[in-house]
């Protein structure tokens, strides 16, 4: 099982780390507190109140589900709640909790006040939700001793943690679970201003030599997300060390993003495949999302949940009760002609 525990200074204080440097340069650009988070407005607001709140009387705050696609801040956000108040932060994941005893091992080892995250909150077991219902409601934690007749429950008290979950598929939370969050947020998509001022942070803890033009290049390209504003950074920070003098200016920017297949509206080289295989292949569809997801070799709950999201949003792909869609604006992306059709346009699901 993988955890990471984190004090809340934000560093690391025990557990193994893959890539030791890349987490570390990570953990560098993730905001400390909520003052320092740029975006998501509404949901600063709401969540600055809760704190306050808490403080105030003393307690650990209420149970926390931040729900939203990925890259976008829930992690950070789990962290900004832990240095909030002060506390511990354990991190762990629905996977990682394969069996009851996992989570109960987590539970009693938490301090007072200490903030469990858990990212992929709808991938738990159903019987490790079950442990959590208690948990959640009575800090209290049921354990079964022994088998069959001679088998005896015993109830521990558990410090009055905050819990803080994370998904990225809302709908699969079962709604017990669900209910027993005492405040639920989703995350949006940035706008490119936000993600400007993202990677200009970044750039300056990063040491990176970036003019402003070059930020709003990169910021365009991030498709609405955090993570990959810093990502697509790094790539041209790697590109202009190398082939340059290290300065980004905006068309240095725009060889360095293009050498690494990411074109003005932010397609990578899949997005692009799955809007030839759409519209080249397959005459603009429609067609099937297995056949779809076979054709450009990814499974299907990849296309669906990582790649078509975004491709709906700019308009370049529409789902319909027969199957997937490219639009009129995929087709000029491409630099094709769109086929001209009398048939009115296929109603969305």
């Amino acid at each position: 099982m993988r955890e990471e525990v984190i004090a809340a200074s934000g560093r690391p204080v025990s557990g193994a780390v893959a890539d030791p440097v890349e987490a570390a340069e990570e953990s560098n650009l993730r905001p400390r507190r909520l003052a320092e988070f740029v975006g998501q407005a509404q949901l600063k607001e709401h969540l600055s109140i809760v704190l306050e709140a808490a403080r105030r009387r003393g307690q650990a705050v209420d149970h926390l589900l931040f729900a939203g696609p990925p890259g976008l801040g829930k992690t950070t956000m789990a962290g900004i709640v832990a240095t909030e108040m002060g506390a511990g932060l354990r991190i762990t994941s629905g996977p990682a909790l394969v069996r009851a005893g996992d989570l109960a091992a987590i539970l009693t080892d938490l301090a007072e006040g200490d903030v469990l995250f858990i990212d992929e909150i709808h991938r738990l077991g159903r019987a490790v939700e079950e442990i959590m219902y208690p948990a959640m409601e009575d800090f209290a934690l049921d354990i079964v001793l022994g088998k069959g007749p001679a088998a005896r429950s015993i109830r521990l008290d558990l410090p009055r943690f905050t819990l803080v979950g994370a998904t990225t598929r809302t709908g699969l939370i079962t709604g017990p679970l669900r209910d027993r969050f005492g405040f639920v947020a989703r995350l949006d998509y940035y706008e490119p201003e936000e993600l400007d001022a993202i990677i200009r942070r970044s750039a300056r803890i990063l040491g990176v030599s970036l003019e402003g033009d070059a930020a709003i290049e990169i910021a365009g390209r991030s498709r609405g997300t955090p993570r990959i504003a810093n990502r697509l950074l790094k790539r041209v920070r790697d590109y202009a060390e190398v082939r340059a003098d290290g300065h980004v200016t905006r068309d240095l920017a725009r060889q360095g993003l293009a050498v690494f297949g990411v074109d003005g509206l932010g397609l990578d080289k899949v997005d692009r495949a799955i809007l030839d295989a759409l519209c080249a292949r397959f005459g603009g569809g429609p067609v099937g999302l297995s056949t779809l997801a076979v054709s450009v070799g990814e499974e299907t709950d990849t296309v669906e949940d990582v790649y078509e999201p975004f491709l709906m949003q700019l308009g370049l792909l529409m789902r319909t009760p027969r199957g997937r869609v490219a639009t009129p604006a995929a087709w000029r992306h491409l630099g094709l002609e769109p086929p001209v059709t009398g048939a009115p346009p296929l109603p969305f699901d």
